[in-house]
């Protein structure tokens, strides 16, 4: 599988990590239905929702291992 990179689009984690859906709703990130969802980096949608994007890629790399 992938690894979860800041540069990793929205779009390629959810189908790579289907599981994810529930951590991006964890931090009030629409993704599902997003139209940014395909083109958006993690770090650009992070810091577009004032996230901090270390918090968020730590909970989402607890879905990959």
């Amino acid at each position: 599988m992938a690894e979860i990179t800041k540069d990793m689009t929205f779009f390629e984690l959810m189908r790579t990590y289907p599981e994810s859906v529930k951590v991006l709703q964890k931090h009030n990130l629409g993704c599902i239905g997003c139209m940014g969802a395909q083109n958006e980096s993690l770090e650009q949608g992070a810091r577009a929702h004032g996230l901090n994007i270390d918090t968020l890629l730590n909970d989402l790399k607890e879905i990959a291992s």
